[in-house]
């Protein structure tokens, strides 16, 4: 299943997750229950070989730089990982 990003503008937040293409995403915000938009992003590509997409995203930069640039980016949206629901108890049979 692919991630999807979703931010509230209001909150400054964007929530990861992950679902099938044809199943809709959060619509509320789980802090403050305004709306959620959808954010494009690039997907991961990893061409030059490096073992993740930070690796790949810090190779150039030095550690000072690269905890600037971290830095940089919590100021603008902080982000959070929600997870799947629940399609089924394990305690009920089929």
């Amino acid at each position: 299943m692919p991630f999807y990003e979703y931010a509230c503008d209001a909150c400054r937040v964007v929530y990861k997750t992950r679902h099938g293409m044809n199943e809709p995403g959060p619509d509320q915000c789980p802090k403050c229950s305004s709306a959620l938009r959808k954010v494009i992003s690039a997907p991961s590509l990893n061409t030059a070989r490096y073992s993740s997409p930070t690796e790949a995203k810090y190779a150039n930069l030095s550690e000072s730089d690269e905890i600037k640039k971290e830095k940089a980016l919590q100021k603008v949206y902080e982000t959070i990982w929600l997870p799947e629901g629940v399609k089924h108890s394990p305690w009920d049979r089929d």
